[in-house]
């Protein structure tokens, strides 16, 4: 493989970090479970934890691709000392990247689908079981997704996924100021905006300090080394940890603007905010299909979200073809065509498993998407991230504090200072093995 390629800017950098973390989860999961878990006061938690648990997280997965150079399954071989075996969790890293593709391609291709309805005006009949019943449409769209976002990558890393993903993000953030300033002026937007905005701390119990936890955890997707891939394309002109604040407050930014999106709508139109895919689908095209020049907000809202899906996406992508070339040796347009079609087919068992590939993993209800969503979300996220900060906070079993350090304070900018190092240690090991069994214990098996 030729020498490491570099991202052209620090901007490039925080967008694509970015664009990795902000997807789906913020657009319909952090609204639907701030709604289910009273609002204001879930805000807040969430944001504690998102400091608390995130950056720490993040700062080491950059630390580590900076200080390797390497794609994460290359990444611990060149960091672990002799005869250790933390290297293995690069292939589960992978694995986890392909596990997370091979739904969230498909959901991609949904809001691609609903993008070209509301373009064309066929927003009549237009609902979510009726898509993911039909597999030829999901087969088409989850495939367009695949093959575009692997022809961009095919292109050099500033000319393709660096310049593609600038321009994506930049205008999605211009799309959903644009989709929130609309929605603050409907009718119902006051008591939308009361309920999202002003904490009712007589709601807040353990359940809700758990699911406020667990969604600052895993909107940053941390734990796969889909953060790592990028501190291993930047100098060591910035310290990390400032980076990481730039990353979460971008992230953080788009989540809770998608709410002063969804709540006024909600409440305006007297729908419920729901949980998952039907929020996103069926809810907001019943609000589009009320609303004054619902066509032309529509095709706002789905685009902005297509750019949301796309940015993740991209990122994941160049994660699997980095770590696929450093083990074959391929050039960039090979290493896109192998993964595209491996993608294509493990994706093909969401896409096909609403209508004629039917496997029931746990709920008789449940389907493939559920099953790989339960490998990334519930199991590898939380148990890298494990890895990741036992990898860097043991001196004995590790690669050390001081080595860390070492790499994430080289630069100008916010430095991790001592005082941190209990809470880098101790009280993120706890709190990812506490939310893990948590969701274990939570899970819906039968």
């Amino acid at each position: 493989m030729e020498n490491r390629e570099r991202l052209s800017s620090r901007l490039g950098f925080i967008l694509l970090s970015a664009g990795c973390a902000i997807g789906c989860g913020n657009v319909w999961k952090f609204p639907s479970m701030t709604g289910q878990n009273g609002g204001g006061g879930f805000v807040l938690i969430y944001l504690f934890f998102l400091v608390l648990l995130g950056l720490p997280v993040m700062a080491m997965e950059f630390a580590l691709g900076r200080a390797a150079q390497a794609s994460p399954v290359r990444m611990f071989q060149k960091l672990q000392k002799p005869g250790q075996k933390w290297h293995i969790h690069g292939y589960l890293a992978l694995f986890g990247n392909v596990c997370l593709m091979s739904f969230y391609t498909c959901v991609s291709g949904w809001l691609v689908y609903y993008f070209y309805r509301f373009v064309t005006g066929q927003t009549t009949n237009l609902s979510w079981s009726t898509l993911i019943a039909d597999p030829g449409i999901n087969m088409l769209f989850m495939g367009i997704v695949v093959v575009v976002g692997f022809l961009i990558l095919s292109f050099k890393l500033q000319g393709g996924l660096e310049r593609i993903t600038k321009y994506m993000m930049l205008a999605l953030l211009f799309l959903i100021l644009l989709l929130a300033i609309n929605s603050v002026t409907l009718s119902g937007a006051k008591e939308g905006l009361k309920f999202y905005l002003l904490p009712d701390f007589s709601k807040i119990n353990t359940s809700v300090l758990v699911a406020a936890m667990n969604q600052a955890f895993f909107t940053l997707g941390l734990g796969i080394g889909s953060m790592a891939i990028f501190g291993s394309y930047i100098n060591k002109d910035r310290a990390l940890l400032g980076e990481s604040v730039n990353v979460i407050v971008l992230d953080s930014f788009v989540a809770i603007t998608a709410g002063f999106i969804i709540f006024p709508a909600c409440f305006t139109y007297s729908i419920k905010v729901d949980d998952g895919p039907s929020l996103l689908f069926d809810t907001m095209s019943t609000v589009f299909n009320n609303m004054s020049g619902g066509r032309f907000w529509g095709s706002i809202f789905f685009l902005f979200m297509v750019f949301a899906a796309m940015s993740t996406i991209l990122a994941v992508f160049e994660n699997i073809l980095a770590c696929v070339r450093e083990m074959t040796g391929w050039s960039r347009p090979v290493g896109c065509i192998v993964c595209a079609i491996g993608i294509f087919l493990t994706s093909s068992t969401t896409a096909l498993g609403f209508s004629v590939l039917h496997f029931h993993p746990f709920a008789a209800s449940s389907t493939w998407m559920d099953f790989w969503d339960f490998m990334v979300s519930t199991n590898l996220l939380p148990l890298g991230s494990l890895i990741f900060t036992l990898f860097c906070c043991s001196r004995r079993f590790g690669w050390g504090w001081d080595n860390f350090v070492a790499e994430a304070n080289s630069g100008k900018g916010l430095k991790i200072k001592p005082w941190m190092k209990p809470i880098f240690s101790y009280v993120v090991p706890c709190a990812i093995l506490f939310i893990y069994v948590i969701s274990l214990i939570n899970f819906q098996w039968k």
